[in-house]
Order: C-alpha cells, then sequence, then structure tokens
C-alpha cells in the first residue's frame, strides 16, 4: 500500500498501522455497535459461541454492490464468486528476504519442514489435497509463501503455535517480510537492476521498499555494496517511522528515507547560474532509474484484511483522490529518467483512481510516456486486462461523459475521470477551486452522502466512452483468480522528454510568500488554487545530461514548496552555529537541521576518531571511509553513532548540500560504529564498537581484534551471553581471547572442533558477531533475538537432531537491546 497525501490522513486504514490489530474481523469495545448480539459469519471463528461484547463486522455493502456491478469489473456471471471471496479473510503471506545469509535455508526449513508438518492443519473448509503451506507459483525463486491459515488462526490455534514463532522471529531479525501477496507484485515489474537510482513515492509502510532494496542487494558480493540507491518517501511523519523499523531490518548502506509531499518531492537541480559542481560530484539533478508510484487510495481491495471497509466505503472516496494520483504520478515522471520505468499501482478497483489516473497521464504526457505490456514478464500470474470504458457515479446519477454533468458539479466530477478525458481544458478553470494538493478527506467530505445513502439510481447508461489509449495492457488483479487481495498494475516507460509547458500558460496564480532565508535564490512559493493552476505553475527544468548538452526538450518540475507548506509540519528554519544555546551546566544543544524537528546529516570528518577505529581494528585501506563516514550531530566529540553510506548514496547528499538541503531526510546510512558508553569502554583502547548490523559489511576488511572459534564455544557463548575465559572448551581459544586488547572484538565461527591457525578467510556462508572482550571474559553484543536465530541455524547447519541444548528466548523479548551481567550495554 502506498502512502502520501496531505494533512497525514490519506489512508483510510492508516491508523491500523498504529494501533493493535489482533483480530481485524471484530469489532472493538469501543465499536458503537459492538454489543449486539448477532452470531459470527466468520468461517475461521475459533470460537463456535459468539462473546456478547462484539459482532463481526458487516461485510455487505448495497453501495459497493451495485457501483461495481455498473462498473463491470468482472463478469456477471462471476460476482457472486468474486463477493463471496471478498467476505473471507485474507490468508497470511510472506516473502523470504532473497539477499539475506540464511535465504537459503529458511526456504529449505519451509520446504523440508513445515509443508509436512503442517499438512494436518489446513484451515478448515479447504480440501484436503491443498497445502497448509506453499511457495507462491509467480514469485522467483519460491522465496514468496502463501499459507491456508489466517492471521487469526495463526495467532489463536495452540497446534501452529511453532509455525507462529518462527514467523513472528524470523520477521524481526529481518529474513523474511510478512506482506500481502498482491503487494509484492509491483516491484517485481519495476525490473530493478543493482545500479539503479529507485524512488519509492508513498513508501510507508516498507514492506515494497524492502523488497527493492533486497532486488538491489541480491547479486553484490561479501564487503561490498552495489552502485544503486533507493530513496523512501513518505508524507506522514509516523509512518515514516514504521517505513524506518521495517527497512532497519535490511542493514543497508543504500537507503535514504524522506519526509515530503510526494507531489512535491524535490528534484535537487543544481542552478548553473550560481552553483558549481564539486570535482568528485557526479549528479547534477535527482533524476532515477525507477519510480515506484504506489499512490494514495481509497483501498477496497484490501476488504479481506481490513473488513471495517465495508462499511465506511463510498463513491466519493474516489472522487477525491484522483486529482491527488494524477498529480503524484505526473511529478514521479518528471523525475524519472527518459528510458526508465514507472509503475502505477493501487489497491483500490475503482477504474477512477486506475485506468482514469493512467489514460489522463497519458494524456498530458502528448507522447513523451508509453503504456507497456508486461503481463508475460511475472509467468503463473494471473492478470486481467486494464478496463477501456467506465462511467463516473455522482449525485446518484450515472454519467457517461463528462457533457453530462451539471456545470454546479464540474469541479467534483472532472473530466480527466471518463474514458475521453475531452473538455479538460474547458472544465478545469479557475472556479473549480481544486486543490493541488487535495486532501483526502477533502473530497470524501464533498461526496461522502453518495456512499452514505444508498444508490438510489442504479440504472446503468447503455453507452459509455471509450478511451483511445491502450489500457488494456493495465493489469487488474482479482481476489477470486489465485486467492489473494485485489490490485491494480500500470507500467509506463518514458521515451523521451515531457512536453514543455506553453508560454501561454505560465502565469503565476495568487501572490509569492515571502521567502525562507535558506531557499535558493529565485525560488518561488506560489499558493495554487486549482488543477489547472497547479499545471501553470509548474517549472521548467532540463532533463539531466551526464555530458553537460541541453536536451531538445524540457520536463516539467513541481515547484518543491507552496505557501501553505511555509506554516506546516515541513517548515524550514535556519540554523547556525552562532545561534546555539548553552544551558547552565550541560554541553551545548545539538544543532537541528535545516528542516524544523529534523537532525542534520553531517559528514564525518574527524580523522582522530576515524584513524584510531581502524588501527584498532586493522581496517585495511581497500575499505573506503573517506566521505562514506556520517552522523546526525555537528559536535564530533559528542558523536554516539557513526553511519556508513553506498557511493550513490554520498553523491545524492552531496548534491543536498549544494542545493540548500531540500530533502529533508529523516534516515540514512548503515549503523557502523557506536560509542561505548559503559564504564568498560571509557577504559578501552578504542570507545568505538563494530555494530551488528554494519559488521557484515567491514568484517572481510578487519585483520585485529578478530578470533575463529570452534562450533562447542561458539554455542556456548550464545547460550550463556558471556562465558570466562578459562571456561571455552578450547583452551588455546581462551588464551588468544584473553590476549585481545580490551574492547569490542569479533569471533567468527570455525568448521570443526579447531581453532586452526591459518589466516581468516569470509564469503557468504561466514557466520560472525561482536563481542567485548572484558578483563577476565567475552561477552555478546548481539540482542535475545539475533542469538536465539543464530542458534537455531547452529543446529540446522550442524544436522544436530537435538535441539534440547538451545535455550529459546521468546520473541517478546525487548529486542533494543541487552545488557549482560557484567553491565556492558548493548
Amino acid at each position: 500500500m502506498g502512502g502520501g497525501g496531505r494533512g497525514g490522513r490519506s489512508r483510510t486504514q492508516r491508523k491500523h498501522f498504529r494501533q493493535s490489530r489482533d483480530n481485524v474481523w471484530k469489532r472493538s469495545k469501543s465499536d458503537p455497535n459492538a454489543n449486539s448480539s448477532a452470531p459470527s459469519n466468520d468461517p475461521n471463528d475459533p470460537n463456535p459461541n459468539p462473546n456478547p461484547t462484539w459482532t463481526p463486522f458487516a461485510t455487505e455493502n448495497a453501495s459497493f454492490d451495485a457501483y461495481y456491478k455498473g462498473q463491470c469489473i468482472v463478469e456477471t456471471t462471476e460476482w457472486d464468486q468474486f463477493v463471496s471471496v471478498l467476505r473471507t479473510p485474507l490468508p497470511a503471506t510472506f516473502r523470504i528476504n532473497s539477499s539475506s545469509q540464511f535465504a537459503d535455508d529458511i526456504r529449505s526449513q519451509l520446504e523440508n519442514d513445515f509443508v509436512h508438518s503442517l499438512r494436518d492443519e489446513v484451515a478448515e473448509g479447504v480440501e484436503s489435497e491443498t497445502e497448509a503451506i506453499r511457495p507462491l507459483p509467480w514469485y522467483p525463486g519460491n522465496f514468496a509463501w502463501h499459507s491456508n491459515f489466517s492471521r487469526m488462526q495463526l495467532r489463536k490455534n495452540q497446534t501452529l503455535e511453532r509455525f507462529h514463532e518462527f514467523l513472528k522471529l524470523e520477521n524481526e531479525i529481518g529474513n523474511i517480510t510478512r506482506q500481502e501477496a498482491v503487494s509484492m507484485v509491483p516491484p517485481l515489474f519495476l525490473d530493478v537492476h543493482p545500479d539503479h537510482f529507485v524512488l519509492d513515492m508513498c513508501a510507508a509502510p516498507g514492506s515494497k521498499t524492502f523488497q527493492l532494496l533486497e532486488i538491489i542487494h541480491q547479486s553484490t558480493k561479501v564487503g561490498s555494496l552495489p552502485a544503486g540507491v533507493v530513496i523512501a518517501n513518505d508524507l506522514d511523519v509516523q509512518r515514516c517511522n514504521l517505513l524506518i523499523h521495517q527497512t532497519k531490518r535490511m542493514c543497508t548502506a543504500n537507503l535514504i528515507v524522506t519526509n515530503h509531499e510526494a507531489q512535491n518531492f524535490p528534484g535537487c537541480r543544481l542552478n548553473r547560474n550560481h552553483e558549481v559542481m564539486e570535482p568528485d560530484q557526479h549528479i547534477g539533478q535527482l533524476l532515477f532509474d525507477r519510480v515506484l508510484c504506489d499512490v494514495p487510495c481509497s483501498g477496497d481491495g484490501t476488504l479481506r484484511k481490513a473488513p471495517d471497509l465495508w462499511r465506511k466505503w463510498n463513491t466519493g472516496m474516489g472522487h477525491g483522490l484522483h486529482p491527488l494520483q494524477v498529480i503524484i504520478a505526473m511529478r514521479g515522471l518528471s523525475l524519472l529518467k527518459v528510458g526508465g520505468r514507472m509503475v502505477y499501482s493501487t489497491c483500490s478497483m475503482n477504474p477512477i483512481e486506475n485506468e482514469a489516473v493512467v489514460a489522463e497521464v497519458l494524456r498530458r504526457c502528448g507522447g513523451s510516456v508509453k503504456l507497456v505490456d508486461v503481463s508475460s514478464e511475472v509467468p503463473k500470474l494471473i492478470c486481467r486486462p486494464g478496463l477501456k470504458t467506465w462511467k463516473v457515479y455522482d449525485k446518484g446519477t450515472w454519467l457517461a461523459s463528462y457533457k453530462d454533468v451539471p456545470k454546479y458539479r464540474r469541479s467534483i466530477a472532472l473530466a480527466s475521470m471518463f474514458p475521453s478525458g475531452s473538455s479538460f481544458h474547458e472544465s478545469v478553470d479557475s472556479d473549480c477551486n481544486v486543490e493541488m494538493g487535495y486532501d483526502v478527506t477533502d473530497g470524501v467530505g464533498e461526496n461522502s452522502e453518495d456512499g452514505v445513502q444508498e444508490m438510489v439510481n442504479t440504472v446503468v447508461p447503455d453507452s459509455a466512452e471509450v478511451s483511445d489509449f491502450p489500457l488494456e495492457h493495465c493489469m487488474r488483479i482479482v481476489p477470486h483468480d489465485q486467492n489473494t487481495g485485489a490490485f491494480f498494475i500500470a507500467v509506463l516507460q518514458k521515451v523521451s522528454p515531457l512536453p514543455a509547458i506553453p508560454e501561454k500558460s505560465k502565469k503565476r496564480i495568487g501572490k509569492p510568500c515571502a521567502e525562507p532565508s535558506n531557499t535558493l535564490e529565485g525560488e518561488r512559493l506560489l499558493q495554487v488554487d486549482s488543477l489547472e493552476s497547479a499545471q501553470a505553475v509548474l517549472e521548467t527544468v532540463p532533463e539531466e545530461n551526464v555530458n553537460g548538452h541541453e536536451p531538445p526538450a524540457i520536463d516539467v518540475e513541481v515547484s518543491p514548496v507552496t505557501c501553505e507548506e511555509k506554516n506546516s509540519k515541513e517548515t524550514q528554519e535556519a540554523h547556525n552555529v552562532e545561534n546555539m544555546t548553552k544551558v547552565p551546566g550541560k554541553r551545548k544543544l545539538q544543532i537541528q537541521g535545516k528542516w524544523r524537528g529534523v537532525d542534520p546529516v553531517v559528514f564525518f570528518k574527524s580523522e582522530a576518531i576515524v584513524n584510531n577505529i581502524k588501527d584498532f581494528y586493522g581496517i585495511d585501506e581497500h575499505f573506503p571511509f573517506d566521505g562514506h563516514l556520517v552522523t546526525r550531530n555537528e559536535d564530533a566529540s559528542h558523536v554516539k553513532r557513526i553511519y556508513y553510506v553506498s557511493k550513490s548514496v554520498k553523491d545524492v547528499l552531496e548534491l543536498n548540500y549544494s542545493v540548500g538541503q531540500q530533502l529533508k531526510i529523516t534516515s540514512v546510512g548503515l549503523k557502523m560504529f557506536e560509542r561505548q558508553s559503559a564504564r568498560q569502554g571509557s577504559s578501552a583502547p578504542c570507545s568505538f564498537r563494530i555494530s551488528s548490523e554494519g559488521l557484515p559489511l567491514i568484517l572481510p576488511h578487519i585483520t585485529k581484534q578478530i578470533l575463529r572459534a570452534s562450533p562447542v564455544d561458539f554455542k556456548h557463548l550464545l547460550e550463556n551471553k558471556d562465558v570466562k575465559f578459562e571456561d571455552f572448551a578450547d583452551a588455546e581459544f581462551g588464551k588468544k581471547a584473553a590476549s585481545l586488547m580490551p574492547g569490542c572484538c569479533v569471533l567468527i565461527l570455525g568448521k570443526g572442533n579447531e581453532v586452526g591457525t591459518e589466516p581468516i578467510q569470509v564469503d557468504d556462508s561466514t557466520i560472525a558477531i561482536g563481542c567485548w572482550k572484558g578483563r577476565s571474559r567475552l561477552n555478546v553484543m548481539v540482542t535475545a533475538m539475533d542469538c536465539q536465530e543464530l542458534l537455531e541455524r547452529l543446529v540446522i547447519r550442524l544436522g544436530s537432531e537435538n535441539g534440547s541444548s538451545v535455550h529459546v528466548v521468546k520473541s517478546s523479548i525487548d529486542v533494543e537491546g541487552i545488557v549482560s551481567s557484567t553491565g556492558v550495554e548493548r
């Protein structure tokens, strides 16, 4: 699902990402209808005697039925099957992180263990020959799996506890991602390569972003990074936090998380009149090879997952979102390189949000963008062609053409919603008052009465307009084809620069706002009052060209900041070093960045600290440090964490500085080093330890403070968290551990029972953990959950049939960190 929209309310089901949804098929006690004693019609209800304090959500909506029957999204003969599947809970699906070190192990465990052990626990009502879990036939490499158990059954059924605990643990670690099956589809059609610059415009909650990162990292060798980058953006700050939490499990240095309105995502173009590119700067504008445009939508394709939408659904939801979806899609195309590919997708079935948006985008682009037929690129995925004809329902009336729309409704039922899109420029004028940053709730509010009341006029016009565009190349996924949710996907390719705006359209609407002190010279902040106005104020921006030659045509670029944003949470503020305040008895307060409430991203340039780290761990010269370390604190003496960024992220950060920090960055980089603040850390030669997240990347380049342990001692340390030197089974290993310098060290799992004296070689299968060498013992510096996962992997890899010695730590344990018995902090 996409995120975005204004006011943080663009998703009908957005609140469900911030609240517990243990069972969405039950009404909460706070629901005004919760005291009804109606019997449950949930086929998967584990309790045959319903609790009188709750009733299941109603899974019927007369307006929904009338609307989609009128739109003919399925054949009449399929309607009963279509609706019947929509009213059942969505089966659980998940995806293995294909770039994970343990991806093959987990896939083997599913194929050889759980497939057989769960065979007798198939969901009630499913045919006996159906497997309890099975790989999705259309997902490459058997890395995505479908379960015939609903999410509620996984939680409530005691016989499924081991499988459920497995899913929770591996999901927290980052080895798998629980994700709706249809949500996995858009990244597959993007055709992402490891060297691509990728933009996920409406990224939260982050499952698709995680999938894009997997693809970029899939063929990367140990100790190296791909050349590409993923920029994941979302408007809502809270959903950005969810996005960061989701992608944090990937442990990547190739990700930037930003917080912008998707339709106003900054292009960060250097103005050649007063900006000079640095000699080592390789990009002069932020353009992308691939753009994922998973826009805010009404979300009725998720009815199986969020049945509370049945009672909320109305026809006005799609009408209100259509203008915003068009503008977001156009912005995505303006940021796309020529030859690049953009996927437009929604989890809605409404053609007003789907085919109508695609047709309007093609209309505006005038041949510079084409709709690509990619239906055969993912074999065994059942996709239906897009619609070429549809109607608009407004104020109780079916409208076949824009000419049928009363004048007083033309600001709501737009010409772009109809297949032909004719008279668009006649209808959208200064009287329409359709705001550029269209609020989801505004549109729903204006038309909500259409959905609250039943559709009194269900007579559908016999004839309707037919679109001239090849919309059959769009793809619709319907629930009853492969037991999934519903989804819409369109793949657009940019074949030439977008057309320039005619000179007559370049008019100023409204009064310019006062410019913030840190904005670029000449940047104008304009109030936009209508869709025509929005198009009129698009600034012409040349296509990026690495050779410095100007292209024959120009792209449109939305001004990154509007007047309304000036008073919003995205307000820019200048913070100078001279303005830092001092608190009596305390150190200076940390400087904030250009964006209010967001710490700055600062390149870490303290040579003393960097050299100390390199000398202590013996990091070889092949590992690039210069310009790749960043922090969120300008005071180097008080830096707690040092992050590592890839070359591509470094280039983007340098460009962002050159254009006055237009990007509002909420998260960037891979946590590589962390200051050890405990008593033992202050006495160590190097106070910075290597973080668990950054260890796999830097491991091949470490030559000091590294040991190889036998499986017995490695397992012993994981089980006990700290072990005295004399208590190791291998006495020689204990002596080597005691001879290390005090501080952080790295322990590698050896093969066999001998430590070995040959040089340590690191490959894709190497398992390593960070430890702290104290006066008399080694302490594990990984979370309890990581310990549990490693212990289980050891049992599988070593072929042990008896796992009784493995101390199982429940998944509910605090994964933020652990404190060992000697007081060393995690």
